[in-house]
């Protein structure tokens, strides 16, 4: 676990006083590489202040995971003045993405922080949200630490964005207000984000999620209906945990019925370990103050060797779609980046070295168009995220097959067992062709 930044002992623990975000922006110069925190802590105001400066700044790097609000620095327009580099794909630039005049960065989510710390990619300036400070001068990064405690570490300037609807979260999110070179106050709500209820589709494969999670799991998941609904079937479960990338509201009635109580963690035991979430207030109001949650650096929550040391890790991913042989493509749509690596195989790989571990990858047999997502092979120019020697556990709502320790011609039949029954004709006879009957 990474140490909070923490400022020099004899530092004052007054803030200086607050300016526009205009004028907090103003210290950024062209040429500058930037990282704005991610998903609902992205810092909105010092964005949108930053954007209006495209006049007059040249080749600034921008520098991001996935973002809430707007990313206008990312059209076509400015693209003299901001340089976009994604980490993963949210919806504000995916068009800027697909069209050539942003860019996307191969990573995974684990490695973000080393290539700070490494000077790979070199950090001049962190935009952050964070909470108001205590009464020692320490603020909160609430809802998001990631990466940027490792921009933090590295920049040159560190702009904030002081919210007072920030949740305070415990772990290494501490940054005292000495490191401010500047900032702006606000006093608004986090985004937020209501899953609703699963469909049916998302509902089976929830059932069939859950079939596979046995008591004292630690459990990872991302957001999304099929977590969501797979949650919703581990309520008579005992003593599951979490060490996640990030989590949502569907923890929440699991926690309060105890059973998710982290009692047979080995790290972090009785504590939720996760290094960003996004959900309702609901949830942000579980997070603030709760010494039950602990948001902690990638770096370290990613650490296929950290994720490893917890019992019967079960890590719950998705996919775009699946080639016969067990190929897991889950960031683009053949040439079109859709997402991005993430954490997917930091959490496979490190759920399949745990003891009783369980890497699952769950997926819709089809899309919403009836193209079917279990494929003879994965479309041109799509990227393999999760290899074949990775995958064990896939499911869909027809089923849930094991590919750990199966060669191809056995693998392919047991995934054409739950693809779709309109596509299991087809896939057949392509599995025929190639790996003969």
């Amino acid at each position: 676990m990474f140490l909070s930044i923490f400022a020099a002992s004899n530092q004052s623990t007054m803030l200086k006083p607050a300016v526009s975000p205009e004028k907090a922006v103003s210290l950024i110069q062209s040429g500058d590489h930037i990282y704005i925190q991610a998903a609902a802590a992205a810092p909105v105001h010092l964005v949108q202040a930053l954007t209006k400066r495209h006049t007059e700044l040249r080749d600034v790097q921008v520098y991001h995971m996935h973002t809430e609000g707007p990313a206008d620095y990312a059209l076509p327009q400015y693209a003299e003045s901001f340089q976009v580099n994604a980490f993963f794909i949210g919806g504000n630039i995916r068009q800027a993405i697909q069209s050539g005049y942003s860019q996307y960065i191969p990573v995974f989510l684990s490695e973000i922080p080393l290539m700070f710390r490494r000077n790979i990619l070199p950090i001049d300036v962190a935009l952050i949200q964070v909470s108001p400070p205590d009464h020692h001068g320490f603020c909160s990064l609430g809802v998001s630490v990631e990466a940027c405690h490792a921009a933090i570490e590295k920049a040159r300037l560190v702009i904030a964005q002081v919210n007072k609807k920030m949740p305070r979260s415990h772990g290494d999110g501490l940054v005292h207000v000495s490191r401010f070179d500047a900032y702006c106050e606000v006093d608004e709500f986090l985004p937020a984000h209501d899953l609703g209820t699963p469909d049916e589709i998302e509902t089976r494969i929830g059932q069939h999620v859950a079939s596979l999670v046995e008591d004292g799991a630690t459990l990872q998941m991302g957001i999304g209906g099929i977590p969501n609904a797979a949650l919703l079937f581990l309520g008579n479960h005992k003593n599951l945990g979490i060490h996640t990338e990030m989590f949502s509201d569907g923890i929440l009635p699991l926690v309060e019925k105890g059973v998710i109580n982290g009692l047979n963690k080995k790290i972090h035991p009785g504590k939720i370990v996760s290094t960003f979430a996004m959900g309702t207030q609901k949830l942000y109001d579980f997070i603030h103050d709760n010494p039950q949650v602990a948001m902690l650096d990638v770096q370290y929550v990613n650490d296929t060797a950290v994720i490893r040391r917890n019992p019967k890790v079960t890590a719950i991913n998705s996919a775009i779609e699946i080639d016969i042989t067990g190929q897991v493509c889950a960031d683009s749509i053949g040439y079109k980046m859709y997402s991005g690596v993430g954490g997917q195989m930091d959490f496979i790989r490190g759920a399949s070295l745990s003891e009783g571990g369980r890497p699952i990858i769950a997926l819709p047999s089809q899309t919403l168009k009836g193209v079917s997502k279990i494929v003879p092979a994965l479309k041109e120019g799509a990227g393999v995220v999760t290899t074949r020697a990775h995958v064990h556990h896939v499911v869909t709502e027809f089923g849930v097959v094991d590919l750990y320790g199966k060669n191809l011609k056995h693998r392919a039949h047991a995934l054409i067992n739950i693809a779709h029954p309109d596509h299991r004709e087809m896939l057949t006879e392509q599995a025929w062709n190639r790996f003969g009957r």
